[in-house]
């Protein structure tokens, strides 16, 4: 089964480290990312109606995506920002709001597609600034998922600079995926853009994108990771990796030269 890649990106509202603001360049770097599904933040501007910066009609035309409809407005890509891209291979199951407790408004999407291994529930979301909060953001996240009928998995910008402490709520029910430090573009210091992969779901491979395009379209670096929808074990997906699987080769092939000298 083929991996599924799943991307992260805080557009900072297409403008870059040159303070310039240039969507066009926000495309070519999602376009690279060769991604299934990716999930932006920042995507809309916060005041009045809260236009978007990326251009339907250029998403549309450039990009081999379907945005997901989670706008609710003429206006805007997302809901509170945070939008969805699903590549036009994948349909589109479901969508969905979830409104975060925070000192200023906050919500996190959630869309549900297909993928080779069966339907995944996606939620995008940028959390806030204090770590008090984001905790009771990925609690109510957390509880939005817990009666999901398929698997599920988070990824957005986390906010979160500890690299051991702040996910506490996904701990019991989700493996935490910092792909690299992504914050700030022109020098990255801060692993804040993750991914939190639920059950039945396993990592084959995650990055940050580096390219020089990337460093100078946003504050921020994309990130990806390419996973499998894989078969419970103890309560965890599981694939072996390269070295046990080696080993059980050679183990399955000297028991059976064992066999033929007996």
């Amino acid at each position: 089964m083929r991996p599924f890649r799943l991307a992260s990106y805080n557009i900072q509202k297409a403008v870059g480290v040159d303070f310039r603001r240039d969507p066009e360049r926000i495309i070519e770097v999602i376009n690279a990312l060769g991604a299934d599904v990716v999930a932006l933040q920042e995507v809309d501007k916060r005041l009045g109606e809260r236009p978007s910066v990326l251009c339907r009609r250029m998403i549309e035309a450039e990009t081999d995506f379907t945005i997901a409809p989670l706008a609710q407005n003429d206006v805007s890509l997302g809901w509170h920002g945070n939008a969805i891209l699903v590549r036009r291979d994948h349909a589109i199951l479901a969508t969905g709001h979830i409104d975060l407790p925070a000192l200023e408004p906050r919500g996190a999407v959630r869309v549900d597609v297909t993928t080779p291994g069966g339907p995944l529930a996606v939620v995008g979301a940028h959390l806030g600034l204090m770590r008090h909060f984001r905790r009771l953001q990925l609690e109510t996240i957390r509880a939005h998922l817990e009666d999901a009928p398929t698997r599920t998995l988070i990824l957005g910008d986390f906010n979160e600079w500890s690299e051991d402490r702040g996910m506490e709520p996904l701990e019991e029910h989700y493996e935490t995926v910092s792909p690299g430090k992504s914050f700030h573009a022109a020098r990255p210091l801060a692993a804040l853009d993750r991914f939190a992969l639920g059950r039945h779901i396993a990592l084959r491979d995650a990055g940050v994108e580096e390219r020089p395009l990337a460093r100078r379209a946003s504050d921020h670096l994309p990130v990806w990771a390419d996973v499998v929808m894989a078969p419970a074990e103890r309560g965890r997906a599981v694939l072996p990796s390269y070295e046990s699987s080696v080993s059980l080769v050679l183990g399955a092939l000297d028991r059976w030269k064992t066999s033929r000298r007996a």
